[in-house]
């Protein structure tokens, strides 16, 4: 399976799946308007090996929340994850029992290459 959870207003996602020229075959899921699963979300975190990896730190939520000064374990990752989109951390590319998560450039190589 190929599939990319990613935001449609995020710039950085957009110039990335642009950059990717991805294959017809790839599911896109725009995550503010078709919102996780527990089964997606469990099924990265499979392949990630912890919520944690998933959680993205520099969203304006975490900032606003002040979560940087709490001691957050695993559920609570799983919780703000399900709870509010912003926190995954963006583009998450699935593809062939493989995860890629975020975006810096040698995220984008690696998926590049998996391709």
């Amino acid at each position: 399976m190929k599939k990319v959870y990613y935001l449609k207003t995020c710039s950085t996602c957009i110039r990335i799946l642009k950059e990717l020229n991805l294959p017809s075959d790839v599911v896109l899921q725009d995550i503010k308007t078709e919102e996780i699963t527990v089964k997606q979300l469990e099924d990265m975190k499979e392949l990630a090996g912890s919520y944690e990896a998933l959680f993205s730190k520099r969203s304006k939520l975490y900032k606003e929340m002040d979560l940087k000064n709490q001691n957050m374990e695993e559920r609570d990752y799983k919780h703000y994850i399900l709870e509010h989109y912003t926190f995954l951390s963006r583009p998450v590319i699935m593809i062939n029992g493989e995860i890629f998560i975020g975006n810096s450039k040698n995220t984008v190589e690696a998926v590049k290459k998996a391709l």
